[in-house]
């Protein structure tokens, strides 16, 4: 398989919203190759939107880097719960290295998704993989997580994301 370039913020890519995957599309090189580059970055999750593929896909795995591998690719995902209750977790990204920030959001989705087989899977996720999945999904909508900073905050670690380019 092969490692794909991760694009930099702010390229206007992550800024768009990724159109649906067709049904039957085959995917799986595709998928394999965001694992490589996610795994290689090293990152736990990786939007398609990140290396310049507008499509409605992500792959996650948030465990891997503590030893046990739980790989979910997720083509056309959707959040369709969100607790109220809401959790800060600190949130970096692939495509703004170098710089993160404290992050709220909803402590708690459910998540639903089709596979690579086109297998549909729903879940509820809290912790880390709630983070993890609203994450990377938002990159899907042409989110990042600078989007739910404070102006204060955000100009803040945008001057220290542009000493580190």
């Amino acid at each position: 398989m092969a490692v794909l370039d991760i694009l930099r913020w702010p390229d206007p890519s992550l800024k768009a919203v990724c159109d649906p995957i067709e049904r039957g599309a085959d995917v799986a090189a595709f998928v394999a190759d965001m694992f490589d580059t996610m795994y290689a970055a090293p990152g736990r999750g990786l939007a398609a939107s990140q290396v310049g593929v507008l499509a409605r896909v992500f792959v996650m795995d948030c465990t891997w880097k503590e030893g046990t591998r739980s790989p979910r690719a997720c083509l056309n995902p959707e959040i369709v719960w969100r607790s109220d209750a809401m959790a800060v977790h600190t949130e970096g990204c692939l495509s703004i290295p170098g710089v993160t920030a404290e992050v709220p959001r909803p402590a708690e989705v459910v998540l639903r998704w089709h596979d690579p087989d086109w297998a549909l899977h729903e879940e509820r996720l809290s912790g880390f993989e709630a983070v993890c999945a609203q994450h990377e999904f938002d990159h899907l909508e042409g989110r990042v997580y600078l989007n739910y900073l404070a102006p204060d905050a955000l100009e803040a670690l945008m001057k220290a994301y542009e000493v580190l380019e």
